[in-house]
């Protein structure tokens, strides 16, 4: 009896051992299944934020490439206008937008039948000399400037706009000009050699050298 009591204490020690090792693991299993689904309750979250993300980013990419050709053709029609205004004929100024590197880049064309039957697309320095770029430059900033938000106030400042436009084409520059101001309310101050754009002014101030001192007269206003 008293072996039969030694064997049945050992075994309930080992037996109580044996749960304390049982319910510590069980303690530290229960913790790391704890910690998993917090884990994987935070991945859940994380992916549905990627996923948010994705559908915003998405949106803002087809908002900025609205935007991007809202602001493209409304840049094509003022140059066109400016373009057609100035020399006649169809001539047009386009936009091409393309992806380099990752980033939007946009080209100018010029397109025009010259007379012909089939639209001929030329780089702007190509097309009829540097009048052509002259209009287009002052036709750009026009335009840049106008579509800005927010709006910059004060005057258009320009220093010998279309200065390579020829004779025939510079008072069409000037009705141009003109036109700008009133349609945008702007003033537009400049400096020119050109007396047809000094003439558009309302009021213009002429400076010439007389015995080596510089007289400055005045006109309107």
């Amino acid at each position: 009896m008293p072996e039969t009591s030694g064997w049945s204490q050992d075994l309930e020690a080992r037996l109580e051992k044996a749960r304390a090792f049982y319910y510590k693991r069980k303690s530290v299993r229960d913790k790391l299944l704890f910690e998993k689904a917090k884990a994987e309750a935070r991945l859940a979250a994380v992916e549905d934020e990627i996923e948010t993300l994705g559908h915003v980013r998405a949106l803002l990419d087809e908002v900025a490439e609205y935007a991007r050709q809202q602001a493209k053709r409304r840049i094509e029609s003022m140059v066109t206008d400016a373009l057609q205004f100035t020399f006649g004929g169809d001539l047009e100024f386009k936009v091409s937008i393309e992806e380099l590197r990752g980033r939007p880049e946009a080209r100018f064309i010029v397109s025009s039948t010259y007379g012909g039957s089939a639209a001929v697309e030329t780089d702007p320095e190509e097309a009829r000399g540097g009048g052509i770029v002259d209009v287009i430059s002052l036709a750009l900033r026009v335009a840049l400037l106008e579509a800005n938000r927010p709006p910059i106030g004060g005057p258009l400042i320009l220093d010998e706009p279309a200065k390579h436009v020829s004779e025939e084409y510079s008072m069409n520059v000037a009705q141009f000009l003109k036109g700008l101001s009133e349609s945008f309310g702007r003033q537009i101050i400049l400096v020119t050699h050109n007396a047809h754009l000094a003439e558009a002014g309302d009021i213009a101030y002429q400076v010439e050298i007389k015995n080596g001192r510089s007289v400055v007269s005045r006109r309107g206003g």
